[in-house]
Order: C-alpha cells, then sequence, then structure tokens
C-alpha cells in the first residue's frame, strides 16, 4: 500500500459560535481556498435542510462560488440527497459545473433525508418511497451522464454536455450503498466517522462486487474521517472537548432527524442521526469518540504527526490512501488551524 496519504476535506458547512449564516457560506469559501493553497486534493460541501447549526441546502449553488475563488482543488458535494431530486436535474447541475470549472467536479450522492421528516416531506413528500426507488434514480443518473438515457423510449439529454463529466461517488456506511456504487460502477466512499461497522469489510465488498463502467474501469474508494489537529496534545484533547459541549447544546434540534427515517437504526447512505447531522459520540475522559465497530476512533484527537500515524494505519486496513477530513471544532479559528496542521503547513 502506498503510504502516501492523499487529503481531502468534507465540509458540513457548521454555522459556529455567533456567526451569522452569510459568515458561515463566506467562511466555507476560505476554507476551500486555504485547502488548495495548502494541497488538498477535494473540498466536499454537505447538504442539509432545516437545520439551526449546518448552512448548505444546496451543494451545488454553493460549489460554484467557490469555483470562481479557487483554481485547482476538486469540487464535490458529500452528498446530493438523490431521493429527494430529479435525476434530470441533478445531471444537469453538476453537468453545468463540469462545464464551468472542467476537470474538477464530484458528483457525490447519498440517501439520507437530511433533516427533520416534517421538512422532507415539505422538500420532496413521500422520502421512504423515493429511498425504495433509488437504484432506479441512480441507473437515471448513470444513464443521462452516459447519454443515453431514454423516457418513454424518447432520448432525453441532461446539457449542457461538458467535455469532462463529473466523476460519480455514492456516500455510505455500511454494504448496501457499497453495493449500490459496486452495481453501477461508480466511486466509493466510505463514511468511517460516522459508522460502527467494519470498514475493511464494507470496501471489500464492493470491490469484490464491483463492475466497470463508463465512469469508472476500476474500484477507486476514499474513507471519510473526523480529525481534530493541534499544536499539542492537550490542546487538541481541549479542542475536542469543546467541541463536544457545543454538539450537547443543540443536539435536541439535530436529533429530529432520525424523525425522518421512522424504524432505521442507521447507517447506510448517510441514513443515521450521526450522518444527517455530522456530528459524532465524543467519549469526553478521552478526547477521543467511542467507536466499537473496528479498532479506530470516531474522532482522531492530537498533533499532525500522531494522527498521520493512525490514517497510515487506516490506509493499511482499509486500503485506500485518500481520505476526506471532517474537523468538528467549535471555533473557526482553530478549525482552519487544524486543517492547515495535518497538511504540514
Amino acid at each position: 500500500m502506498n503510504q502516501t496519504l492523499k487529503l481531502g476535506v468534507l465540509d458540513l458547512v457548521p454555522r459556529l459560535g455567533e456567526s451569522t449564516f452569510e459568515d458561515t457560506l463566506q467562511q466555507a469559501a476560505e476554507l476551500a481556498r486555504c485547502a488548495e493553497a495548502w494541497g488538498y486534493h477535494r473540498y466536499w460541501a454537505a447538504e442539509h435542510h432545516d437545520l439551526e447549526h449546518l448552512s448548505c441546502a444546496s451543494p451545488e449553488i454553493l460549489l460554484s462560488h467557490i469555483g470562481a475563488r479557487t483554481e485547482r482543488i476538486r469540487l464535490g458535494s458529500g452528498a446530493v440527497l438523490l431521493p429527494h431530486y430529479s435525476p434530470l436535474k441533478v445531471a444537469e447541475n453538476f453537468r453545468m459545473l463540469a462545464a464551468l470549472y472542467p476537470g474538477r467536479i464530484d458528483l457525490g450522492v447519498g440517501r439520507a433525508p437530511g433533516g427533520s421528516a416534517h421538512t422532507s416531506m415539505a422538500l420532496s413528500g413521500n422520502f421512504l418511497g423515493h429511498v425504495a426507488d433509488l437504484p432506479n434514480r441512480i441507473r437515471a443518473l448513470t444513464e443521462l451522464l452516459e447519454d443515453r438515457y431514454r423516457y418513454e423510449d424518447v432520448p432525453v439529454a441532461a446539457k449542457p454536455v461538458p467535455g469532462i463529466s463529473p466523476a460519480l461517488w455514492m456516500l455510505g456506511t455500511n454494504t448496501k450503498s457499497a453495493g449500490y456504487a459496486a452495481e453501477f460502477g461508480t466511486g466509493y466512499v466510505f463514511g468511517q466517522f460516522m459508522s460502527d461497522t467494519d470498514g475493511a469489510e464494507v470496501l471489500r465488498s464492493y470491490r469484490e462486487a464491483f463492475r466497470p463502467s463508463a465512469h469508472l474501469k476500476k474500484p477507486q474508494t476514499i474513507v471519510a474521517v473526523s480529525v481534530i489537529c493541534a499544536e499539542t496534545e492537550e490542546l487538541a484533547r481541549e479542542m475536542a472537548a469543546a467541541a463536544a459541549r457545543l454538539r450537547q447544546e443543540y443536539s435536541g434540534q439535530l436529533g429530529q432527524d432520525n424523525a425522518a427515517r421512522p424504524g432505521q437504526t442507521g447507517g447506510d447512505g448517510q441514513d443515521g442521526q450521526d450522518e444527517q447531522n455530522g456530528h459524532d459520540r465524543q467519549d469526553e475522559h478521552n478526547g477521543h469518540d467511542r467507536h466499537d465497530g473496528g479498532p479506530f476512533p470516531r474522532t482522531l484527537t492530537g498533533t499532525a504527526e500522531s494522527v498521520k500515524s493512525v490514517l497510515k494505519q487506516m490506509a493499511e486496513k482499509y486500503e485506500s490512501d485518500e481520505f476526506l477530513i471532517v474537523t468538528p471544532v467549535a471555533d473557526y479559528a482553530a478549525r482552519l488551524k487544524s486543517y492547515q496542521l495535518l497538511m504540514g503547513m
């Protein structure tokens, strides 16, 4: 396994402290600009709806804003919540981005509601019915991106048609989403920071079942991990404790997300509560998150050297040397600094 790690940013676009929503969106653009300067490979934005402390309901609009303010970093969604939307509209939006920013656009899709039950119903009606139809929606999306989609046997095209198509990814936390990614020949992102499932087994199932497609000839994986990095181990633990306290302050509202998926207890395709609100269960005694499904903590907390050591172990176990980094820090400047330190800048 190549131990040269490729790192990207997964931004939940959190509204921290007294920041306004306007402040938060400009902070997202600043994070992307800094990430590009520091050498991060990707910047992805998450999608959530009607949550007081998360600010991005429309990743494609935010990515368009950020694309005009950056030059090289890949830009993507982590994830567009496909059950809510027409595959044609999703394909049009991301082909538009791919035409504006050639060779830089990733289209990550997931299957969570991204908000409360009533928000989901207001957004798209029968969400559970749409989830059941997800394989057909993924199939339609892949066909649209390959210019072979037909509606009632009539060709329908998603335009504009860029020279370089958006790269298609499936996000999830267990074998169901991995199975979709394998079946349709997309890349797969395993959300380690929000899963108790053995990531090595999930990624192995994806690779073994992978079917080459027009998008991707060989399986491609990324692992999304939560990281809090500081100059010292003690400071990193203090930052983790502060982040845990902040989560507790508004966990009541974020907990409403689970109501959108009655009868579900967790984790595939961004379905569980952790996946929708992007926050972790913190063990305040040691600065690491509980993670019973494997040898790694939910949040890697420490100096850049210690965190990278664990990332290399994860790369070996998961057979994946690319990571998307989520940094659940309560202070904006400290959050930026964590990303900077991790890249050795």
